[in-house]
């Protein structure tokens, strides 16, 4: 029993060693490709445990899959209207397709770099020739389409260096803007040129509204005025007639009107609280004295 112990040892480590020389494994964090003889032959994408021929008929190259931050440098471009700008732009991105990206730069990471900074400076030229210097920089910020530049800059990137680098740019941003101190100058005059008539037209706006209103509070005070005085007029012809009724009526009874007179004078004298010391037959306390006769003043 113990001499057939051995030799299922020895086999297994047998079996163990050639499983080795066959079988590799690409992590979770990896992509992969084998190459025969040399020769590139298939990209390995999924993780877990793959066969291969032992080496050195095939062998196995692993790049890290995890996502790169790479920073570029800064770099002039032009903006549609001729302004220079400086920008420094910055991408995350990712091995996705590792035979595309080996055949392009080999293995170095480095390299891999210098050709993204390369297209990241022909896509800055491209994107920023197409917009105006003050869809960066203006005193509006409705105006400014930085954010719309940016994802213009990703989709112009990211099919190219897919398709022929292997490679996922899986965002893309400015990170610093710089310009000129004669284009910071420039952008300071436009800016307060762009001020000086946006105040001019509030101020036109606020005047001619004020006009308006205005001219709508003149109409309606004379539309107020002409009825106030249509009305008043109304009111004074009717009481016109009925004071030409009572003054005839006066007329025809003058010591009735005398008697109304005197009544309303007592009325007004003795209105409040008053003493007054007056011979009882000056008028009109008269009537004090004596009560008139209703029947004298019937016609």
């Amino acid at each position: 029993m113990r001499h057939l112990g051995i030799p299922f040892i020895v086999g297994l480590l047998i079996l163990v060693f050639l499983s080795m020389l066959v079988v590799f494994q690409v992590r979770q964090t990896e992509v992969a490709f084998v190459t025969r003889f040399g020769r590139p032959v298939r990209p390995v994408i999924e993780p877990g445990l793959h066969l291969k021929w032992p080496d050195p008929i095939e062998h196995v190259t692993r790049f890290d899959a995890r996502l790169r931050l790479f920073e570029g440098d800064y770099a002039e471009t032009t903006t549609k209207g001729a302004v220079p700008v400086i920008v420094k732009a910055y991408v995350m991105w990712r091995i996705v397709d590792p035979l595309a990206f080996y055949r392009a730069v080999g293995t170095s990471i480095q390299a891999a770099e210098n050709k993204l900074y390369s297209q990241i400076k022909d896509t800055q030229n491209r994107v920023f020739g197409q917009h105006q210097f003050g869809e960066l920089v203006n005193s509006d910020p409705n105006q400014i389409r930085l954010a719309a530049i940016q994802r213009q800059m990703l989709e112009d990137i990211k099919n190219a260096m897919e398709k022929d680098y292997g490679i996922e740019i899986k965002a893309l941003g400015i990170k610093q803007m710089k310009v000129s101190e004669d284009v910071t100058a420039k952008v300071f005059e436009r800016m307060k040129a762009a001020r000086t008539l946006r105040t001019r037209a509030t101020i036109a706006e606020g005047q001619a509204e004020a006009k308006a209103i205005d001219s709508d509070a003149k109409a309606k005070r004379d539309e107020l005025l002409a009825a106030a005085q249509a009305r008043a007029m109304a009111i004074r012809g009717q009481g016109d007639a009925e004071a030409a009724k009572y003054y005839q009526m006066l007329e025809q009874e003058p010591e009735f009107a005398m008697f109304l007179k005197n009544l309303e004078a007592l009325k007004q004298m003795l209105k409040e609280r008053t003493t007054l010391v007056v011979p009882m037959m000056v008028e009109p306390f008269s009537l004090l004295m004596r009560i008139p006769d209703p029947n004298q003043w019937k016609r």
